[in-house]
């Protein structure tokens, strides 16, 4: 099992379209994707900005490159996601899960 990481900013009112976006239109698209096991979208309020990070679980390195390309340390990031940002990571971070704690 792999955890792809990527972080951004947002205004308070870009973050909560942010999870918006994540919650209706993209978790629905990864779900439909083979190896997809889940995600996580957690947010850090800061002085001014919010900012968010994702975590998506994925069996396997090939299912990460079906999603993300060849380049799997690319991150996908589509217009309407990027509207609604501040800044974002061009690139993601992929940690294997040594322990799965969740109950």
């Amino acid at each position: 099992m792999i955890v792809r990481t990527w972080h951004a900013t947002a205004t308070s009112a870009g973050a909560r379209q942010y999870h918006h976006y994540f919650a209706t239109t993209l978790l629905p698209e990864l779900r439909k994707l083979p190896g997809f096991g889940g995600g996580y979208l957690l947010s850090r309020e800061l002085d001014s900005t919010v900012e968010l990070t994702t975590h998506t679980i994925w069996e396997s390195l090939p299912d990460i490159r079906a999603f993300a390309g060849e380049d799997i340390t690319s991150s996908v990031v589509e217009p309407e996601a990027q509207a609604v940002l501040l800044s974002f990571d061009h690139t993601a971070t992929h940690r294997g899960v040594l322990v799965d704690a969740r109950c």
